[in-house]
């Protein structure tokens, strides 16, 4: 047998305290190159902590955070999103009075203005998420939950991304919506990127999950395939209490 290709990402005994409060108590986590990571748990299990902590927003104060084997635990945000990594948080960090081409614009970092962005990647986007082109000269705080998600999407994407980091994609989506986002993220990993995605839609986490990790009280308590977290209810109650 050859041997597994090392991790995109992986964090080894990170911990992560904020304020006063130990948040992350020891996080190992490995997101395989290629592929879709879920990672799922319960509401305050340390899920956006640990997502926060990869992407230098809050520090980990022991432990280590690798990118294609480079330690990043200690690198300021803008660096580690210079590396290929994108975020998109779970209240989308949508700016609100810019049109939805200003909010792409910001992060077309080669480009000054809209006509300099790389337009077959534009119209890949669009393919994706047509409401981006129909609202391309709103303002993106007129859009519905859904359409901002799309934008919040869109514009993590607008430049090429090894990993692509989402907090809970699928929050307060309709389902048509949802299965929109599915098919984008599908496409995405298809052609080469890499997602870690926090989800508390077991369906949507069901369709698109590859690898799999359960985190409970700032620890991860299970990883494996998606596929055999699927597959076993009684797991799926142990660690999360609910089937899937």
């Amino acid at each position: 047998m050859s041997a597994q290709p090392p991790p995109l990402l992986e964090l080894s005994g990170v911990h992560t305290h904020i304020g006063a409060y130990h948040i992350l108590h020891g996080v190992d986590l490995a997101v395989p190159r290629g592929q879709v990571t879920l990672l799922l748990g319960r509401n305050g299990a340390g899920k956006t902590t640990t997502l926060r902590t990869i992407m230098g927003l809050w520090r980990a104060s022991q432990g280590s955070v690798r990118l294609a084997g480079q330690d990043i635990t200690r690198l300021p945000t803008p660096q580690i999103a210079l590396q290929g990594v994108a975020y998109v948080p779970e209240n989308m960090g949508i700016f609100a009075d810019l049109t939805v081409r200003e909010n792409l614009l910001l992060a077309a970092r080669g480009a000054r203005h809209a006509g300099q962005m790389d337009e077959a990647r534009l119209q890949w986007i669009f393919g994706l998420f047509p409401a981006v082109e129909k609202f391309w000269n709103h303002p993106a705080g007129k859009l519905s939950g859904g359409q901002k998600q799309m934008v919040a999407v869109a514009r993590a994407i607008v430049e090429p991304r090894e990993l692509l980091i989402v907090d809970e994609p699928s929050k307060g989506l309709a389902p048509a919506i949802i299965e929109n986002m599915i098919r984008a993220f599908e496409q995405l990993k298809a052609g080469g990127v890499t997602l870690l995605l926090v989800e508390q839609n077991l369906h949507f986490a069901r369709r698109l999950g590859d690898g799999v990790a359960v985190m409970d009280n700032g620890r991860v308590v299970h990883a494996g395939r998606m596929a055999a977290l699927a597959a076993d209810e009684a797991l799926q109650q142990s660690l999360l209490g609910l089937a899937l």
